[in-house]
């Protein structure tokens, strides 16, 4: 397993070891151990699975107070364009965003840590997307950032024209009104 440190503070990138032969490939998705001696101490409570089609823009999402979560996310099938934003305060990177691709082939999780938005495009026909998290969804904990905001100014690697955006994240405030 290898580690890849962002330009925001604890925000990683893991590329777990995978075993690839004539006939596929055999790779651990999560090993709590082997985790913990890379120093990833979060301890992953809820499994969640997303199917989406191209142009799919989900986010930006988080969870407030006592619920916040971190996430290990993954694609198990297809593409995305992965982003998390810096909603810590006190963090010299606060309001800065970091993207990175995760896909089937590449194998790379994304650790983001409690403070941060998160949200994804897909850039494939279909993703099939997996996230673990530390803490239990909260309705009433739930916030976003809309996805379009002019001061984060986020690529998503998607055409304006082919985004499809729930209704729900239409409505959501823009960065500086959260």
């Amino acid at each position: 397993m290898e580690i890849t440190t962002t330009p925001i503070k604890d925000l990683i990138i893991i590329k777990p070891d995978v075993f690839a032969d004539t006939r596929g490939y055999f790779t651990e998705i999560y090993n709590e151990s082997r985790y913990k001696d890379s120093g990833i101490t979060q301890n992953f409570i809820q499994d969640n699975l997303s199917k989406s089609c191209y142009g799919v823009v989900r986010g930006l999402h988080f969870q407030k107070g006592e619920y916040a979560q971190a996430k290990l996310v993954k694609v198990i099938c297809g593409k995305v364009w992965d982003v998390a934003v810096d909603l810590r305060p006190t963090s010299d990177t606060y309001g800065k965003w970091f993207g990175v691709e995760l896909s089937e082939e590449n194998h790379l999780q994304f650790l983001i840590p409690r403070g941060f938005a998160h949200g994804f495009s897909v850039l494939s026909p279909m993703a099939i997307f997996s996230y673990k998290c530390d803490n239990l969804y909260n309705k009433q904990s739930e916030a976003g950032i809309i996805y379009n905001d002019p001061t984060l100014n986020i690529d998503w690697k998607v055409p304006n024209n082919k985004m499809i955006v729930s209704e729900k994240d239409l409505t959501l405030p823009n960065f500086m009104n959260i």
